[in-house]
C-alpha cells in the first residue's frame, strides 16, 4: 500500500485557511464552490445573515453537453444569472480549498461573463 497524504483533509485544511481570510457580507456576498468527481456546485452567501442567494450546480443544467470544463463555465453563467436576480453585482470569490485552475476557473470565469465582479 503506498503511503498517501489523505487529500479531502488537505483540503478541509485549506479551506478553512482560506475561509480566515475571507467571508461574505450582503453588500459583497461570497461565491462558494465545491467540486465533485462528476458535478460541480456553486453558492452565493451571505455568511452575516447566514443565508444562500443564490446557487446552481451542473445537476440544473439538463442538457449538459461536453466536457466537465464546459459545463463549469455554464453553470458559472447559471449562478451569476440567479445572483444578478437577485441584486448582486459583485461577489468574493471563494475557491473552497481547491486550486484555483481547471473547472474552478471555468466557473469563475463563466460567473464573470454572467456580469459577476470579483
Amino acid at each position: 500500500m503506498i503511503n498517501r497524504p489523505n487529500t479531502k483533509a488537505a483540503r478541509l485544511k485549506r479551506h478553512k485557511r482560506v475561509r480566515g481570510k475571507i467571508s461574505g457580507t450582503p453588500e459583497t456576498p461570497r461565491l462558494c464552490v465545491f467540486r465533485s468527481l462528476n458535478h460541480i456546485y456553486a453558492q452565493v452567501i451571505d455568511d452575516v445573515a447566514g443565508k444562500t442567494l443564490a446557487a446552481a450546480s451542473s445537476l440544473d443544467i439538463k442538457d449538459a453537453e461536453g466536457t466537465k470544463k464546459e459545463v463549469s463555465r455554464e453553470v458559472g453563467k447559471l449562478v451569476a444569472e440567479r445572483a444578478r436576480a437577485k441584486g448582486v453585482e459583485a461577489v468574493v470569490f471563494d475557491r473552497g480549498g481547491y486550486i484555483y485552475h481547471g473547472r474552478v476557473q471555468e466557473l469563475a470565469d463563466g460567473a464573470r461573463e454572467g456580469g459577476l465582479k470579483f
